[in-house]
């Protein structure tokens, strides 16, 4: 398809989950509602449109052991890609992937630095590893190197007591969340755990990842204040076999990474019931394969959360939470085309007919 070309998307187009049109047109890479005159070189899609996927926690530049070389990022991202994922949320990596910015090929992405973690408290090469004296330089130096967002290891197991723990006193937290904003930047947080949650979110933090130790005392207070949530469903499915790799040395954690495993559910739905803003993220690019979007928003609707809303957890509702349009007039044409309703049966994500980057059909 030349640059010149029309894209015509018709059949159904999911502008919003109760705004659907009959086709769309792809003029010079930007979406319109109107028919170009003139146009003579037409590629005519048809099927089921949506915003190109969200993908809220994902790692691209980064695998089990560290930073990895531009070839493998390239992989990385180009598989995400082919899954429907246009726009990504590095939640934090190590590698510099801002060549990928120049490339119209691949997704993308929206950039939170390199980790921030407490010495000792994370897995190795990933993060910057710091003391709480140190946080607030720290959160204002990836602050500027990211693209608004800044992330912090809320817990970790802790040596001294076998399990999960918080990393930050909630004063060097609230410093450095409090420098961030004044940066322009948004924070996030690992958390796992029950007791980091609250501390974090007097502080003033914006989302926090996995929150599988949300309780009743905390889901209100996330509630009330608009903290967002990103489940990562994909990735605490591995609990049980992290559990089972760390028993014979701290059987105290394996334990409480079992009971988090076993609510996790419960957790989301009650969350999203109380009205926590909820995403889809994949924590892909760690251990995790990438492109698994799909198999989270199916995730959030075994939890319990309504087909539709698990679609803007991912479509509509993310895009406007990172600040990003969707299928807007005069927008950039990023969309993916599905054989059936996806709003029917979330499931048809896994498998994109076609997917359209930058008014360009790629896959």
């Amino acid at each position: 398809m030349s640059d010149r070309a029309v894209l015509h998307v018709k059949g159904r187009v999911l502008v919003g989950p109760d705004d659907v049109r009959d086709e769309l047109w792809v003029v010079g890479g930007r979406i319109s509602y109107e028919r170009p005159t003139g146009a003579r070189d037409i590629r005519t899609v048809e099927g089921w449109a949506l915003p190109g996927l969200v993908d809220a926690h994902c790692h691209v530049g980064l695998d089990a052991h560290g930073p990895v070389p531009d070839d493998v990022s390239e992989k990385q991202a180009l598989t995400d890609r082919e899954a429907g994922t246009l726009l990504i949320r590095d939640a934090g990596s190590p590698s510099d992937t801002r060549w990928i910015d120049d490339r119209a090929d691949l997704p993308k992405i929206i950039r939170a630095g390199r980790h921030i973690a407490r010495t000792r408290r994370y897995i190795r090469n990933y993060a910057h590893e710091i003391e709480p004296e140190d946080l607030v330089a720290y959160v204002a130096q990836e602050a500027r190197r990211g693209d608004g967002w800044v992330k912090l290891v809320g817990d970790w197991i802790d040596r001294e007591t076998g399990d999960l723990g918080a990393c930050w006193p909630r004063e060097a937290a609230a410093a450095a969340i409090a420098e961030a904003h004044r940066l322009g930047a948004r924070v996030t947080a690992h958390c796992f755990a029950e007791d980091s949650l609250r501390d974090l979110v007097e502080a003033g933090i914006d989302c926090v990842e996995h929150a599988t130790g949300l309780t009743e005392e905390t889901i209100p207070l996330f509630a009330s204040r608009g903290v967002a949530i990103v489940p990562t469903l994909v990735n605490i499915a591995t609990f049980p076999q992290l559990a089972a790799g760390g028993e014979a040395k701290f059987p105290r954690w394996s334990a409480h990474m079992r009971a988090l495993h076993e609510r996790r559910y419960d957790t989301v739905r009650a969350a999203y019931d109380a009205g926590v803003p909820v995403y889809v993220g994949t924590d892909a690019g760690g251990s995790l394969a990438h492109g698994l979007v799909a198999g989270e928003v199916a995730e959030l609707v075994t939890a319990g959360i309504p087909p539709v809303e698990a679609l803007s957890a991912t479509a509509w509702g993310a895009r406007r939470w990172l600040g990003r349009p969707g299928l807007d007039e005069g927008a950039p044409a990023d969309l993916v085309v599905y054989e059936g309703d996806p709003r029917a049966d979330v499931r048809v994500l896994a498998a994109p007919r076609r997917v359209v980057l930058d008014g360009r059909v790629v896959g």
